[in-house]
């Protein structure tokens, strides 16, 4: 295959990838630190504020990636406004039998460009986690 062939396959499938980003504007992932791998079966639900209270917008199991790809309800266009994603740990440990601190991990979250995307990881351990915006 010559060079040009190769570089628009690339640019090609690059253009394909972004857009399949773009056609859910939020996903997550779970890593478990104490085992080094991804976090499959745990249940993560979508939540918006609404004036004071919180409405459920979807939610979803992570795969055996540990990964929910499209967490935003499909063909929705995103708003600007607050989240929360909950992250229901304590099913992982008790399938386990581990006891855990932290049963469910409410990760809130304000969205003002909504032409983004957003990816919220979760670094997770029985007694700990982290979390960041990534990308």
């Amino acid at each position: 295959m010559t060079y040009l062939k190769k570089l628009t396959a690339a640019l090609a499938f690059a253009s394909l990838s972004s857009m399949a980003l773009a056609a859910n504007p939020l996903s997550v992932h779970i890593l478990d630190l104490q085992s080094g791998q991804p976090t499959a079966g745990v249940t993560v639900t979508l939540e918006q504020k609404k004036g004071d209270a919180w409405q459920q917008l979807g939610s979803a199991v992570t795969n055996a990636q540990g990964r929910i790809a499209a967490m935003y309800p499909a063909d929705t266009p995103m708003q600007a406004g607050d989240y929360r994603i909950v992250f229901k740990t304590g099913e992982h440990y008790a399938r386990l039998k581990q006891e855990t601190f932290f049963p469910e991990i409410p990760v809130q979250f304000h969205v003002e460009k909504t032409d983004q995307h957003y990816h919220i990881p979760l670094l997770l351990s029985p007694f700990g986690f982290s979390t960041y915006r990534g990308n």
